[in-house]
């Protein structure tokens, strides 16, 4: 499997989410969103490089230049840690692939909106329940050494999809009226 089993990590962490404090979105990392007391893993991704087209001036919007990012991605006591098993945790592989199809594929302009589309990812697809992302244009000037954009996220920051509302309801009705009364 690619991608972390949400499923699991969603049954091992369901009650520690619930109980899990708002943090104010200027908090320190000692003050991340916690699971359970404190026990939030952090599984993280430097200076990955990628490159995409994006930005606002004439000269960026045809031809692909660097982006650096800085993951640092949120899970509540990373299973692995005893089962030693890839499949309860965030797979790098899984998450570098991931973003070299976003990068080719993301279609906005600021650095801003692509931050928040590598949270989502992040979140929706991989299981994270807190992220921070920090994205860079290396080479935007010629005496800078880079601009860029730091966020972070919480799952429950997220809209839910009409999909996620409706959970189980979507399956319950598969098969309706298919059988005569």
């Amino acid at each position: 499997m690619d991608r972390i089993d949400t499923v699991r990590l969603a049954s091992f962490s369901v009650a520690a989410e619930a109980a899990a404090p708002r943090v104010a979105p200027w908090a320190t990392p000692s003050e991340a969103p916690s699971a359970s007391a404190g026990r939030m893993d952090i599984v993280f991704i430097e200076n990955f490089v990628g490159q995409t087209i994006i930005g606002i001036d004439s000269s960026e919007l045809h031809v692909p230049q660097p982006v650096r990012m800085n993951l640092a991605i949120g899970v509540p006591a990373i299973r692995a840690c005893a089962t030693d098993r890839i499949e309860d945790t965030i797979n790098y592989a899984a998450v570098r692939n991931a973003l070299h199809a976003l990068l080719a594929s993301h279609g906005v302009r600021l650095l801003e909106a692509l931050a928040e589309a590598v949270a989502r990812l992040l979140i929706n697809d991989f299981g994270a329940h807190w992220v921070r992302v920090a994205l860079a244009k290396p080479a935007k000037f010629d005496d800078v050494a880079a601009v860029g954009v730091q966020i972070e996220r919480q799952r429950s920051d997220m809209p839910k999809s009409a999909d996620a509302q409706n959970g189980l309801a979507n399956y319950a009705s598969l098969g309706e009226g298919l059988i005569p009364s």
